[in-house]
């Protein structure tokens, strides 16, 4: 038995998406009752100014129109991170945006900053991506300030394509961003970081 065992269970949206399970991590789609937890953890200027659509300040009502939405469209994959304790980290998330090429995204809260879930998050994501969903390329960009987030792009095999600009909702305004790229025979060439545990 899993932590999993004990939600409540999930509505039709989030019973399609697949748990995916790493070393230290359960991905899972998110559900109404995590809603305290998520505000709590986007509530930060930190994490709002470093993402495209978190706004700041960040209100439990925020939260719940998030859940509400998360994988309501086909081709959009929405996850918490949570600890193998069901303890909520962050989230992840796989989206069709712009063009054919899927965006890869991800926010953790900033006590769980620099122990390397990000960097496990992301390549669970990517493993997904490539080995289940069939994308054949997947994009993220990150902010020119932040060069943890960019690390996690580098660590997960991505290559940098260039510069671009990202409204970031928290500011009111456009950024300057890091734009990456990691296609699915650079992925096959470099995983090494080990299986991603499925769970139907």
């Amino acid at each position: 038995m899993t932590c999993l065992d004990t939600l409540p269970p999930p509505p039709l949206a989030e019973s399609c998406i697949v748990v995916l399970e790493t070393k230290r991590l359960v991905l899972r789609a998110p559900q109404l009752v995590d809603g305290k937890a998520v505000a709590a953890l986007a509530n930060d200027r930190r994490v709002a100014e470093n993402t495209a659509r978190i706004p700041h300040p960040y209100r439990l009502a925020d939260a719940e129109t998030w859940i509400g939405g998360a994988n309501a469209e086909p081709d959009t994959r929405t996850y918490l991170i949570t600890l193998s304790d069901d303890t909520i980290i962050g989230s992840c998330s796989l989206g069709i945006d712009d063009g054919p090429v899927a965006d890869v995204g991800y926010w953790l809260g900033t006590r769980h900053w620099g122990k390397g879930y990000a960097t496990e998050a992301v390549r669970a994501l990517i493993d997904h991506a490539f080995t289940d969903l069939g994308h054949k390329a997947l994009q993220s960009s990150v902010r020119v300030t932040n060069p943890d987030s960019r690390r996690v792009l580098e660590k997960c095999g991505f290559q940098w394509t260039g510069v671009g600009l990202c409204r970031i909702r928290a500011l009111g305004s456009s950024v300057p961003v890091d734009r990456f790229r990691l296609e699915r025979g650079i992925w096959t060439a470099l995983k090494s970081w080990g299986p991603v545990k499925r769970v139907a």
